[in-house]
Parts: C-alpha cells; structure tokens; sequence
C-alpha cells in the first residue's frame, strides 16, 4: 500500500493556491487534502447553503419591492417621527451580503470541491462571515414581517411576471447540482443517506419540470387579446420629481402623460378642504418653525389661513428623498422651494383646465372636529367651485350616495359584484395584492371599472396590462411612460415548446452526467496503489519535476515494497533515507520512509 502526502510547496499552481487560499486560508500545497470532508465541516457546508438561499429569497423580495419603496419610508416615518430612506442600507447590506455568500457557495466552492477534489475546510474568519450574514439576514425578515408585514404578498404577484424566467434560471440549477449528486450516489460504498439524497433530488426534479402547469402568468396569452394601454394617474401628482400634493407635482405629472390626478384630501377647521397625506404637518412643511408647540397637532385642526402660510417645498429640497434634486434646474429649484399646501379647489382648477380626470381620498375628521358632520358638503361645495364636471371626479369612500345625484364614488374595498350593484357604485380602487386576474376579469365582464395601486416599476405595469386594468395610479409616471407596451407577451404554444425543450435538455444532460460519473468512478476503481504513483510520475514533464520532494510511505509485503522501489528507480528517483520495519506477531510489515527526489 502506497500513501501519498506532499511535504511542501513544488510544483507551480497559482491557480489552485488563489483559490484554496481565499476560501479555507490554505496557500500552501501540504496544508491541503484530498480525503474527504469532515462532518463538522459538511455541517458548515449546509449553513452556507442556507445563508445563500435566505439571502436569494431577502434580494428577490427588495428588487420586486422596490414599487412600494416610498410606501415603507413613510411607515418607517411613522414609527419613529424620522424622515429619511430606509432603504439604502438595507438594499446595501443586502447587496455585500448575498455577493459575498454567493462568491463563497458558487465561485469558490464550485472549483475547489468540485473540480479539484479538496476538502471542504472553510476559513474560521468566512464561517464568522456566513454567521453573521445569516443572524443579519433573519433579523431583518423579522423586522420587515413587524413594519411591512402585509408587503410580502409582493413575492406572489411578483409571480405571475417573473415564474417562467425564475423556471429556467432554477433548471439550469438544479441540473448542474446534478454533478454533486451523481458523484455523491455513484460511490462504491452504498448507504441509505445515498438512496435517501438520490430520492430527494429527483423529487426535485420532477417538481421543476411540472411547475408550469401552476403558473398563472396574464402576459402567456394571445397578442391579439391585449387590452388597450391602462391609464395612468398620478398619486400625489408626481412626488419623485417634486413635492407630493403641490401644484408643481400635478403638473409634472401631466407633463409625464398622467391622464387623472389622485390626491389625499383633508378638512381645515373652518371647512377648506386641502391636499395633505399626513396626519400631521410636519414631514412635508415648516410647521416646526411656523408653529413650534402646534407640529404634532392633527393637520385638520388648522385654520386654511395658519396652513397657506406654511412652506411646503423646502424638506424635498432638503431632505432629497428619491435622489432626484440633483436632476433641477435652478428655475425648478426656486418654483419648488416657494410652494404652499395647495387646496383641493386650485387642483381641481387644473384638472378641468387640462380635461383630466381627479381621484380623490378623502380623511373625514375626527369626532371632536367642528367639520366631523359636514365634511361630505365641504367637498362637495370644493368641487363645485372648481367648475369641474362631477362625472370626472371620484372619490373614497362610498358614503352618503342618497345625498349626491351624479357624483363618481370609488370603493377603496375589495365587493362582489352583487355587492358593488346593490350600493350603486362603478369603480373600485384597490391595492395590487388584493386583486387577482379573475378577478378583473369578472369586474369587466360586469362593466366595473377597476383602478390598481400603486404601480410604480414597469413589471408590475406591464403585468396589470396584461390582465386587462383599465387604470393605475402612480407615484412614477415619468417611468410608465417609457412602456410603451409590455415588457414581455408570448403566446401559449410558443411558452409551451419553450418549457418542454428546456425539460428534455436538463433531463438529458442530467442522466448523461450520472453515466458519466458512474464510468469514471468504475475507472478509478480498477487502477491499484502502484499504477496510480506510476501515472502521476509518467504524465509529469521533466521540467515540471525538476525539483520535487515527496514523503512516500510503503507498507506491504516484501514483493509489493520491492515493486514500489522498481518503480522508484524506474523513472529515476534516488533514495536518500529509509527507517524501521514494524512487526505484527507472526508477520512482518515492512513501512519505509523515503525522501526522494527526481534527477
């Protein structure tokens, strides 16, 4: 028997030294091994698995809820009374932690385990690395489930763009994987974690190729059948390009292609109903500064007088919320900064001036408010001093409709269509997670008008348009302007030729790869201890030996030692040193140490 063990650094493999340096801290050629991993280390192996695919799932959640960024900041705003993007260091964090994670399992792990054949020794300074990248990323899911828990419908929606690429990126996985697994099964050594590994994985396999049938994706349909291009309104104008609920923001967002405007409607105390989405005044004006005792005082307990002398374009200037101020002029900075809390009157003004449509939110005041009663007339009375046709107005919620004759009521709930007759309503306006395609289909096949919020990514547009939503309001309409039609449409046959070929190319890929494994493996098995040292030395150069030094220890009887030594001698090794027999009872086992080196 012949075993192998380098001594030290010499033979030239820089490739191999890089990358078993970063991953385990092993430069040097004899800190490494090729037997197999410990438990303890296949133990971290499975933690590292598991911190890449929580930190898949943490990246996927913060692309797709990247539409309701604005949404998360103003919660967060409510919490702690601070106004600034909680977003950036968690999308940062996010970003160096799952690049790090995924440079470790993928790039590192991929050609030092798999093609190289080493142990899996992870350096103690990356298993410090993956723990707290994994205790970090847990936190966070529990802190976003307590501040955002209703956002993870996201994901679901998100489903219906995004399923048939999430298919194709997780076949090429898994059929790669199939590499490990056959190398793992194929052994000589049978167990039932073998069989138990070999199940798993194609159960796997088998739900990969399957999952299309449970797909229900709007943009897999005939080009033909795509409805019209929904509308876009503007909710709170266009507050990425300027104040929310200023003029400067509604006419940026007609400017943008916005066909209606949506606004939040409050009610002052002594009756004018003005744009405010807060409760306080704080976040959007100067009111710490116009009235310091008064800043966490309810906005409707305001006269009209003390609210139209508050600055209500400063904080966008300063606080630069979706990094755009940089993108203004000097012209826009000066109009911005000089703008007041604007009343519903003068936004109505423009909407009749522009032939827009409105979409009112209206916040009835709380019980102790002198309006609490009126609040209904005092809107009404707003409307009809703008000179607007009541038909292009709707408003939230659906109350009082015995008092108004031809006044557009929205219900801001998710009714049945039974329902939606018996109160005499048209429309709904409801959050995107709380509709499904059927539906909006059964709303337009009862002649309900449906208007979906908030839609502020091109995915999200592009999937609502497939299903058929007459209309969606937006933070961004400056970015659903530039879809002009979905992001991608395929037909059924196309999508199904699609996914039946990629099944049969993994499947084919995946049992050539077990038959490739397996034949290798029979291969290795054949060869004794002798051939193996025999090769090793013949496929090596002289230049690349040229300097080589190897402790070989033989152990065997007299003809296997004396077989070694001929082969030693055969490709001109020189023995320099050689030590003691060991004796075992009867017999006698010969274990020599020789340093030997090539001339």
């Amino acid at each position: 028997m012949v075993k192998h063990q380098p001594l030290q650094v010499y033979e030239k493999q820089v490739f191999v030294s890089f990358v078993t340096g970063i991953y385990g801290c092993r430069w040097k050629r004899y800190q490494r091994s090729q037997d197999d991993s410990s438990r303890w280390e296949c133990a971290w192996f499975i933690i590292l698995c598991t911190s890449f695919l929580l930190l898949l799932l943490w990246t996927y959640f913060w692309l797709v809820a990247k539409n309701d960024f604005n949404d998360f900041n103003w919660l967060v705003y409510n919490r702690t009374g601070e106004w600034r993007d909680e977003t950036l260091p968690i999308v940062a964090s996010t970003t160096v932690g799952f690049s790090y994670i995924t440079f470790l399992l993928v790039t590192i792990l991929a050609l030092f385990h798999i093609s190289l054949g080493q142990q899996l020794n992870l350096y103690w300074v990356h298993k410090i690395g993956v723990l707290a990248t994994l205790l970090t990323t847990v936190s966070g899911v529990v802190s976003v489930d307590d501040v955002w828990g209703d956002e993870w419908d996201i994901l679901l929606v998100s489903m219906q763009s995004t399923a048939p690429f999430l298919h194709i990126g997780a076949l090429v996985t898994v059929t790669a994987v199939s590499w490990l697994i056959a190398g793992y099964v194929v052994r000589r050594e049978r167990s039932n974690v073998q069989m138990l590994v070999l199940i798993v994985y194609i159960l796997v396999l088998l739900a990969l190729y399957l999952a299309p049938l449970s797909f229900t994706c709007p943009c897999i349909m005939d080009r033909n059948s795509l409805r019209p291009r929904p509308a876009i309104i503007g909710r709170r104008g266009a507050p990425m390009l300027a104040p929310e609920n200023t003029m400067v923001s509604f006419n940026r967002a007609l400017q943008h292609g916005a066909g209606s405007l949506e606004a939040d409607v409050a009610i002052s105390v002594d009756g004018v109903p003005f744009l405010m989405r807060d409760r306080t005044l704080r976040r959007t004006t100067n009111v710490s500064r116009a009235f310091p005792g008064r800043q966490h005082e309810d906005a409707s307990f305001f006269n009209w007088t003390e609210i139209r002398s508050l600055n209500a374009g400063q904080w966008f200037l300063q606080s630069d919320p979706y990094w755009t101020v940089d993108t203004l002029t000097a012209k826009d900075r000066s109009r911005i900064g000089s703008q007041t809390v604007c009343g519903l009157v003068e936004m109505l003004r423009l909407a009749s001036r522009t032939n827009s449509s409105a979409l009112l939110s209206v916040r009835r005041p709380p019980p102790e408010h002198p309006r609490h009663r009126s609040w209904f007339m005092d809107t009404l009375w707003a409307v009809q001093k703008a000179g607007i046709p009541q038909k292009r107005v709707t408003w939230t919620p659906d109350t009082d409709r015995g008092r108004v004759r031809g006044l557009q009521q929205s219900a801001g709930e998710k009714l049945s269509v039974k329902e939606i007759r018996q109160r005499g309503i048209t429309s709904l306006t409801l959050h995107y997670s709380k509709i499904s395609l059927k539906d909006i289909r059964e709303y337009q096949a009862n002649n309900v008008s449906v208007t979906v919020y908030p839609v502020n990514e091109p995915w999200l547009y592009s999937t609502l348009w497939c299903s058929g939503v007459p209309s969606v309001s937006s933070d961004a309409p400056q970015v659903l302007r530039k879809v002009p039609y979905p992001i991608w449409l395929m037909s059924r046959n196309a999508y199904s030729f699609i996914w039946i070929s990629s099944d049969l190319v993994s499947l084919a890929v995946v049992i050539g790869i077990f038959c490739f494994q397996k034949w290798r493996m029979s291969g290795m098995q054949t060869y004794n201890p002798e051939q193996i040292m025999l090769s090793a030395v013949t496929r090596r150069s002289s230049r690349e030996v040229n300097v080589m030094k190897e402790k070989l220890i033989f152990s065997g009887t007299g003809d296997q030692l004396s077989l070694s030594l001929r082969l030693l001698l055969h490709n001109n090794f020189s023995i320099e040193h050689c030590i003691s027999p060991r004796f075992h009872g009867d017999r006698i086992t010969w274990d020599f140490l020789f340093l030997c080196k090539s001339e």
